[in-house]
């Protein structure tokens, strides 16, 4: 009991230790709150570079590796290509090479015999003078032929000038112009006008007729043909063609024959035929079970006094034979003089 009595005395310091340290707690839990997160960031720091760090140097070994093996592999690759390259230009070069020998030998061989070639040489020189022997001796006809024509016309000219001239040839009596006593022997165109003869001038025929120098129909030639007839003979004649026409063309009946005797009952039946389609009916149409007004029966139906005989007795188009003699038809007009005077040749308002 005693304990407990002195436990309880010493009560009210202990709680008031407790309010004083609480206090004290509460003064200093900003300050150590800021302490704490100033030590955590900066440890977290140390220890995120730290990491960093580290990770930075596996990197870089990864990529050193990597990059190193990338390397190697396309140095490689450029080794290989490069061998190939060189081994390629070598061949092309050995190629070339036995090619330019081997081409060289078939062309002097083959193509470019040298021997072959001087003996195509020379036998091309002895051709070459073969022709031109030959265009010489062509070229020396050509210039005979030529020297002869030209011999030939001035001999021909000669000839007709000492015909001319023949007049001047020297006789028994008188020596010619062309013959001189002072000359042991006469000239060569003296022997020419004694080798022709002289140039007679045609004489003109005379004609009967005295010449007109205004008519010049004399000198004209005469044809030796006939001009040709022409085809349509001359005179009031019409084209044999339209006569021919006119003698065989078809029947073309006239006015009065052309038209049809039952004319008028076949115009009748028309208007009666159009009346009866375009009729007008005022009575609407209405069902056979509501009409209430009594049926009006039309005029050529049946009645209750019988069949209406309007329109089937005594109508000609329903009776033609009605009313028709095999007398001859008598007209109570008098003809037309024009159609009885031209008959036959009158043919729809034509006449010819």
């Amino acid at each position: 009991m005693a304990a407990m009595v002195r436990l309880l005395e010493e009560t009210d310091p202990i709680v008031e230790e407790v309010y004083r340290r609480k206090n004290e707690a509460e003064e200093a839990r900003q300050l150590e709150y800021l302490s704490t997160v100033k030590i955590q960031a900066w440890y977290r720091g140390e220890k995120t570079r730290a990491y960093m760090s580290h990770l930075n140097k596996c990197a870089l070994i990864i990529q050193r590796h990597w990059r190193g093996y990338l390397g190697r592999g396309l140095t490689r690759i450029l080794v290989k290509n490069s061998v190939m390259i060189m081994k390629i230009n070598f061949y092309n070069k050995k190629a070339t090479y036995i090619q330019k020998m081997w081409r060289g030998y078939y062309v002097r061989k083959y193509v470019f015999n040298y021997y072959s070639r001087k003996r195509y040489l020379e036998a091309l020189q002895i051709k070459n003078e073969i022709v031109r022997s030959e265009l010489e001796e062509y070229a020396e006809m050509q210039e005979q032929e030529r020297r002869r024509k030209a011999e030939k016309v001035e001999k021909e000219r000669r000839e007709v000038l000492a015909r001319r001239n023949h007049y001047l040839i020297s006789t028994e009596v008188i020596p010619g112009v062309f013959n001189s006593p002072f000359l042991p022997y006469p000239t060569d165109t003296e022997y020419l006008l004694r080798s022709v003869k002289p140039l007679l001038h045609e004489k003109k025929k005379k004609t009967d007729k005295p010449f007109d120098p205004t008519c010049r129909s004399y000198d004209l030639p005469k044809p030796k043909l006939l001009p040709p007839l022409p085809t349509k003979p001359q005179g009031p004649f019409r084209e044999p063609e339209d006569v021919q026409n006119q003698r065989y063309k078809p029947f073309q009946p006239s006015l009065r024959v052309a038209t049809s005797f039952t004319s008028l009952e076949e115009a009748r039946k028309q208007m009666k035929n159009e009346e009866w389609v375009t009729r007008l009916n005022d009575n609407v149409f209405e069902p056979f079970s509501r009409r209430d007004s009594r049926y009006e029966p039309l005029l050529h139906t049946r009645s209750e006094y019988g069949h209406l005989p309007y329109g089937f007795r005594y109508f000609r188009e329903e009776f033609p034979d009605r009313r028709v003699t095999q007398q001859s038809f008598k007209t109570l007009v008098p003809s037309i003089p024009i159609f009885d005077k031209l008959n036959d040749t009158y043919s729809q308002g034509q006449v010819f």
